[in-house]
Protein backbone atom coordinates (compact mmCIF):
# COMPACT_ATOMS: atom_id res chain seq x y z
CA UNK A 1 0.00 0.00 0.00
CA UNK A 2 1.53 3.27 -0.78
CA UNK A 3 1.93 6.13 1.40
CA UNK A 4 -0.39 9.47 1.26
CA UNK A 5 0.43 12.78 2.43
CA UNK A 6 -2.17 14.35 4.87
CA UNK A 7 -4.66 16.60 2.97
CA UNK A 8 -5.71 19.89 3.13
CA UNK A 9 -8.73 19.37 0.80
CA UNK A 10 -10.47 16.66 -0.79
CA UNK A 11 -11.75 17.80 -4.10
CA UNK A 12 -14.13 16.35 -6.35
CA UNK A 13 -16.96 16.58 -8.94
CA UNK A 14 -20.51 17.46 -7.63
CA UNK A 15 -22.56 16.50 -10.90
CA UNK A 16 -22.79 12.47 -10.07
CA UNK A 17 -22.93 9.55 -8.16
CA UNK A 18 -18.85 8.71 -9.02
CA UNK A 19 -17.97 12.00 -6.98
CA UNK A 20 -20.22 11.89 -4.36
CA UNK A 21 -18.92 8.31 -3.78
CA UNK A 22 -15.48 8.99 -4.40
CA UNK A 23 -14.89 11.79 -2.36
CA UNK A 24 -16.51 10.50 0.53
CA UNK A 25 -14.44 7.65 0.46
CA UNK A 26 -11.13 9.60 -0.02
CA UNK A 27 -12.47 11.52 3.12
CA UNK A 28 -13.22 8.35 5.07
CA UNK A 29 -9.90 7.10 4.15
CA UNK A 30 -8.03 10.46 5.63
CA UNK A 31 -9.84 10.20 8.92
CA UNK A 32 -8.03 6.68 9.25
CA UNK A 33 -4.54 7.72 7.88
CA UNK A 34 -4.15 10.95 9.41
CA UNK A 35 -6.86 10.98 11.84
CA UNK A 36 -8.41 14.55 10.84
CA UNK A 37 -11.95 15.51 9.42
CA UNK A 38 -10.44 16.72 5.88
CA UNK A 39 -12.52 19.39 4.01
CA UNK A 40 -14.81 18.00 1.30
CA UNK A 41 -15.15 20.28 -1.89
CA UNK A 42 -17.31 19.46 -4.95
CA UNK A 43 -16.89 21.20 -7.91
CA UNK A 44 -18.30 21.48 -11.91
CA UNK A 45 -16.70 21.58 -15.00
CA UNK A 46 -16.36 25.14 -15.53
CA UNK A 47 -15.69 26.15 -12.20
CA UNK A 48 -12.95 23.43 -11.21
CA UNK A 49 -10.75 25.16 -14.48
CA UNK A 50 -10.95 28.48 -12.14
CA UNK A 51 -9.94 26.76 -9.45
CA UNK A 52 -6.61 27.78 -8.00
CA UNK A 53 -4.46 24.92 -6.68
CA UNK A 54 -2.84 26.74 -4.10
CA UNK A 55 -3.15 24.06 -1.42
CA UNK A 56 0.43 22.15 -0.12
CA UNK A 57 -1.17 19.09 -0.46
CA UNK A 58 -4.73 17.91 -1.96
CA UNK A 59 -6.35 14.58 -3.30
CA UNK A 60 -8.24 14.94 -6.43
CA UNK A 61 -10.46 12.56 -7.88
CA UNK A 62 -13.31 11.97 -10.66
CA UNK A 63 -11.91 14.67 -12.38
CA UNK A 64 -9.13 14.45 -15.24
CA UNK A 65 -5.55 14.28 -14.51
CA UNK A 66 -3.75 17.94 -16.00
CA UNK A 67 -0.56 19.00 -15.23
CA UNK A 68 -1.10 21.44 -13.43
CA UNK A 69 -1.71 18.86 -9.99
CA UNK A 70 1.82 17.83 -10.45
CA UNK A 71 2.62 18.56 -6.91
CA UNK A 72 4.62 16.66 -4.33
CA UNK A 73 2.59 14.42 -2.39
CA UNK A 74 -1.03 15.22 -4.08
CA UNK A 75 -3.26 12.05 -4.92
CA UNK A 76 -5.54 11.90 -8.16
CA UNK A 77 -7.68 9.09 -8.49
CA UNK A 78 -9.58 9.14 -11.98
CA UNK A 79 -10.60 7.09 -14.45
CA UNK A 80 -10.88 9.68 -17.68
CA UNK A 81 -9.06 8.98 -20.63
CA UNK A 82 -5.47 10.60 -20.45
CA UNK A 83 -2.16 11.01 -22.30
CA UNK A 84 -0.19 12.55 -19.25
CA UNK A 85 1.50 11.48 -16.10
CA UNK A 86 2.57 13.08 -13.20
CA UNK A 87 6.35 13.30 -12.64
CA UNK A 88 5.73 14.45 -8.59
CA UNK A 89 2.44 13.80 -7.86
CA UNK A 90 0.95 9.84 -7.45
CA UNK A 91 -1.57 9.17 -9.92
CA UNK A 92 -4.26 6.40 -9.40
CA UNK A 93 -5.69 5.66 -12.59
CA UNK A 94 -7.76 2.74 -14.62
CA UNK A 95 -10.05 3.99 -17.46
CA UNK A 96 -11.93 0.33 -17.06
CA UNK A 97 -12.96 1.32 -13.19
CA UNK A 98 -15.12 4.38 -11.36
CA UNK A 99 -13.26 6.86 -9.87
CA UNK A 100 -15.49 5.51 -6.36
CA UNK A 101 -14.31 1.99 -7.32
CA UNK A 102 -10.46 3.00 -7.67
CA UNK A 103 -10.88 5.00 -4.00
CA UNK A 104 -12.65 2.15 -2.82
CA UNK A 105 -10.19 -0.33 -3.56
CA UNK A 106 -7.24 2.13 -1.34
CA UNK A 107 -10.28 1.92 1.44
CA UNK A 108 -10.33 -1.94 1.49
CA UNK A 109 -6.63 -2.12 1.79
CA UNK A 110 -7.11 -0.01 4.92
CA UNK A 111 -9.59 -2.14 6.18
CA UNK A 112 -12.49 0.15 5.36
CA UNK A 113 -14.60 -2.39 3.40
CA UNK A 114 -18.33 -3.33 4.15
CA UNK A 115 -20.66 -5.78 2.89
CA UNK A 116 -22.80 -2.40 2.10
CA UNK A 117 -20.46 -0.69 0.71
CA UNK A 118 -19.57 -3.64 -1.49
CA UNK A 119 -22.55 -3.05 -3.23
CA UNK A 120 -22.98 0.49 -2.68
CA UNK A 121 -19.52 0.71 -4.90
CA UNK A 122 -20.77 -1.73 -7.53
CA UNK A 123 -23.96 0.08 -8.12
CA UNK A 124 -21.73 3.04 -8.70
CA UNK A 125 -19.16 1.42 -11.01
CA UNK A 126 -22.13 -0.09 -12.94
CA UNK A 127 -23.92 3.63 -13.35
CA UNK A 128 -21.15 5.33 -13.88
CA UNK A 129 -19.76 3.16 -16.76
CA UNK A 130 -22.99 2.29 -18.18
CA UNK A 131 -22.76 -0.86 -17.65
CA UNK A 132 -26.03 -1.94 -19.37
CA UNK A 133 -25.29 -6.04 -19.68
CA UNK A 134 -25.03 -6.19 -15.79
CA UNK A 135 -28.36 -7.42 -14.32
CA UNK A 136 -28.29 -4.11 -11.87
CA UNK A 137 -28.19 -1.89 -14.12
CA UNK A 138 -31.37 -0.48 -13.53
CA UNK A 139 -31.29 -0.07 -10.00
CA UNK A 140 -28.01 1.25 -10.21
CA UNK A 141 -28.94 3.33 -12.56
CA UNK A 142 -32.00 4.60 -9.37
CA UNK A 143 -28.73 4.99 -7.59
CA UNK A 144 -26.82 7.20 -9.91
CA UNK A 145 -29.93 9.24 -10.17
CA UNK A 146 -30.55 10.41 -6.56
CA UNK A 147 -27.87 12.76 -7.09
CA UNK A 148 -28.86 13.89 -10.10
CA UNK A 149 -32.21 14.61 -8.57
CA UNK A 150 -31.58 15.93 -5.20
CA UNK A 151 -28.23 17.12 -5.62
CA UNK A 152 -25.28 16.80 -3.96
CA UNK A 153 -24.99 18.36 -0.70
CA UNK A 154 -28.73 18.17 -0.77
CA UNK A 155 -28.08 14.26 -0.52
CA UNK A 156 -24.89 14.57 1.82
CA UNK A 157 -26.72 15.99 4.99
CA UNK A 158 -30.03 13.82 4.23
CA UNK A 159 -27.41 10.68 4.94
CA UNK A 160 -25.03 13.14 7.45
CA UNK A 161 -21.69 11.90 5.10
CA UNK A 162 -22.39 8.12 5.70
CA UNK A 163 -22.27 6.72 2.64
CA UNK A 164 -23.77 3.06 3.98
CA UNK A 165 -27.00 4.91 4.87
CA UNK A 166 -27.72 5.47 1.32
CA UNK A 167 -27.56 1.52 0.56
CA UNK A 168 -32.02 1.17 0.21
CA UNK A 169 -32.95 4.62 0.90
CA UNK A 170 -36.25 5.35 0.78
CA UNK A 171 -35.77 8.13 -2.17
CA UNK A 172 -34.91 5.24 -3.67
CA UNK A 173 -38.89 4.29 -4.17
CA UNK A 174 -39.41 7.44 -5.88
CA UNK A 175 -36.78 7.32 -7.82
CA UNK A 176 -38.22 4.15 -9.62
CA UNK A 177 -42.03 5.10 -9.53
CA UNK A 178 -40.78 8.22 -11.33
CA UNK A 179 -38.65 5.88 -13.97
CA UNK A 180 -41.76 3.48 -14.44
CA UNK A 181 -44.29 5.99 -14.71
CA UNK A 182 -42.25 8.81 -16.68
CA UNK A 183 -39.47 7.40 -18.72
CA UNK A 184 -41.68 6.14 -21.61
CA UNK A 185 -43.68 9.06 -21.38
CA UNK A 186 -41.23 11.39 -21.65
CA UNK A 187 -39.17 9.38 -24.10
CA UNK A 188 -42.58 9.55 -26.79
CA UNK A 189 -42.54 13.51 -25.44
CA UNK A 190 -39.16 13.98 -26.31
CA UNK A 191 -38.69 12.51 -29.62
CA UNK A 192 -40.09 14.29 -32.22
CA UNK A 193 -38.55 17.62 -30.11
CA UNK A 194 -35.26 17.39 -31.10
CA UNK A 195 -33.54 20.61 -32.24
CA UNK A 196 -30.61 19.95 -34.65
CA UNK A 197 -27.55 22.45 -32.94
CA UNK A 198 -25.63 21.25 -36.24
CA UNK A 199 -25.55 18.28 -38.30
CA UNK A 200 -23.41 16.61 -35.45
CA UNK A 201 -25.31 17.56 -32.65
CA UNK A 202 -29.06 17.26 -31.82
CA UNK A 203 -30.78 19.56 -28.57
CA UNK A 204 -32.99 17.44 -26.67
CA UNK A 205 -35.99 18.86 -24.79
CA UNK A 206 -37.35 17.12 -21.73
CA UNK A 207 -39.91 17.33 -19.60
CA UNK A 208 -40.47 14.40 -17.04
CA UNK A 209 -38.26 11.10 -16.60
CA UNK A 210 -34.89 10.05 -16.44
CA UNK A 211 -32.90 12.28 -18.77
CA UNK A 212 -29.78 10.03 -19.42
CA UNK A 213 -32.12 6.96 -20.04
CA UNK A 214 -34.09 9.00 -22.33
CA UNK A 215 -31.19 10.19 -24.23
CA UNK A 216 -29.51 7.41 -24.43
CA UNK A 217 -32.57 5.28 -25.59
CA UNK A 218 -33.11 7.60 -28.63
CA UNK A 219 -29.45 7.02 -29.38
CA UNK A 220 -29.89 3.39 -29.16
CA UNK A 221 -32.72 3.58 -31.45
CA UNK A 222 -31.54 5.53 -34.01
CA UNK A 223 -34.69 7.60 -33.34
CA UNK A 224 -32.67 10.90 -34.53
CA UNK A 225 -29.76 11.18 -37.16
CA UNK A 226 -27.26 13.27 -34.73
CA UNK A 227 -24.74 10.93 -33.69
CA UNK A 228 -24.31 13.73 -29.93
CA UNK A 229 -27.48 14.51 -28.07
CA UNK A 230 -27.06 17.55 -25.62
CA UNK A 231 -29.36 18.38 -22.69
CA UNK A 232 -29.59 21.90 -20.65
CA UNK A 233 -30.07 22.53 -17.14
CA UNK A 234 -30.00 25.55 -15.08
CA UNK A 235 -28.18 25.22 -11.60
CA UNK A 236 -29.82 27.11 -8.73
CA UNK A 237 -27.19 30.02 -9.17
CA UNK A 238 -28.72 30.47 -12.62
CA UNK A 239 -25.98 28.71 -14.78
CA UNK A 240 -26.53 26.72 -18.15
CA UNK A 241 -25.14 22.99 -17.87
CA UNK A 242 -25.22 21.48 -21.14
CA UNK A 243 -24.59 17.73 -20.75
CA UNK A 244 -23.68 15.84 -23.72
CA UNK A 245 -23.93 11.97 -24.40
CA UNK A 246 -23.21 9.84 -27.74
CA UNK A 247 -22.12 6.00 -28.43
CA UNK A 248 -18.88 6.84 -30.19
CA UNK A 249 -16.88 9.21 -28.26
CA UNK A 250 -18.06 12.29 -30.00
CA UNK A 251 -19.09 13.73 -26.77
CA UNK A 252 -15.90 14.46 -25.42
CA UNK A 253 -15.05 15.92 -28.23
CA UNK A 254 -17.90 18.61 -28.15
CA UNK A 255 -17.73 19.15 -24.29
CA UNK A 256 -13.85 19.98 -25.15
CA UNK A 257 -14.92 22.90 -27.69
CA UNK A 258 -16.74 24.14 -24.84
CA UNK A 259 -13.75 24.10 -21.87
CA UNK A 260 -15.98 20.76 -20.83
CA UNK A 261 -14.96 18.07 -20.31
CA UNK A 262 -16.08 13.77 -19.10
CA UNK A 263 -16.22 10.61 -20.62
CA UNK A 264 -16.00 10.08 -24.17
CA UNK A 265 -19.88 9.51 -24.18
CA UNK A 266 -20.89 11.41 -21.05
CA UNK A 267 -19.52 15.35 -20.72
CA UNK A 268 -20.56 18.40 -19.51
CA UNK A 269 -19.46 22.26 -19.97
CA UNK A 270 -20.67 25.37 -18.30
CA UNK A 271 -22.09 27.75 -20.69
CA UNK A 272 -21.02 31.59 -20.28
CA UNK A 273 -23.19 33.37 -18.05
CA UNK A 274 -24.80 35.50 -20.51
CA UNK A 275 -26.71 32.50 -21.65
CA UNK A 276 -29.85 32.60 -19.98
CA UNK A 277 -32.08 30.86 -21.92
CA UNK A 278 -32.60 27.75 -24.59
CA UNK A 279 -32.44 30.08 -27.47
CA UNK A 280 -29.38 32.01 -26.21
CA UNK A 281 -27.71 28.56 -25.82
CA UNK A 282 -28.58 27.41 -29.50
CA UNK A 283 -26.88 30.57 -30.79
CA UNK A 284 -23.91 30.11 -28.84
CA UNK A 285 -23.41 26.56 -29.47
CA UNK A 286 -23.49 26.91 -32.86
CA UNK A 287 -20.98 29.56 -32.22
CA UNK A 288 -18.53 27.38 -31.23
CA UNK A 289 -19.47 24.61 -32.98
CA UNK A 290 -19.34 25.92 -36.74
CA UNK A 291 -17.84 29.50 -36.19
CA UNK A 292 -20.59 31.40 -36.55
CA UNK A 293 -24.33 31.65 -35.76
CA UNK A 294 -27.36 31.66 -38.03
CA UNK A 295 -29.17 34.81 -39.12
CA UNK A 296 -32.42 35.14 -37.16
CA UNK A 297 -35.86 36.80 -38.22
CA UNK A 298 -37.79 35.55 -35.50
CA UNK A 299 -36.55 33.28 -32.56
CA UNK A 300 -34.30 31.26 -34.19
CA UNK A 301 -35.89 31.21 -37.27
CA UNK A 302 -37.36 27.96 -37.88
CA UNK A 303 -35.89 26.82 -34.36
CA UNK A 304 -38.27 29.25 -32.88
CA UNK A 305 -41.69 27.11 -32.71
CA UNK A 306 -39.72 24.32 -31.25
CA UNK A 307 -37.77 26.37 -28.77
CA UNK A 308 -40.89 28.11 -27.70
CA UNK A 309 -41.78 27.18 -23.83
CA UNK A 310 -38.19 25.11 -23.82
CA UNK A 311 -37.24 25.15 -20.37
CA UNK A 312 -33.82 24.12 -19.24
CA UNK A 313 -34.65 21.46 -16.56
CA UNK A 314 -32.86 22.44 -13.05
CA UNK A 315 -29.61 20.55 -12.41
Amino acid sequence: MPTFAKPDVILTHESDLDGFTAGILLRRLAKKLHGADVRLEAWNYQAWKNRPMSERVAWICDFTYEPRFDKADWLIVDHHTTDLAPKQAQLIHDKTRSAGLLAYDLCRAEGLASPALDRLVHFNNVADLFLEDDPDFVLAQDYANLVKTYGFWNLHAVIEGELERLLDHPLLEVIAVKRRLEDPLGYEWSRPRVVAITPELGLVNTVIGNVNLIVYRLLDEWAVPHPVLVTLFRKANGLMIASFRSRDGGALRVAEKLAGGGHPNASGATLPRSVTNAAEAVLHLRKVLEGNPPATTGPLNSLGSLLDGFTPAKG
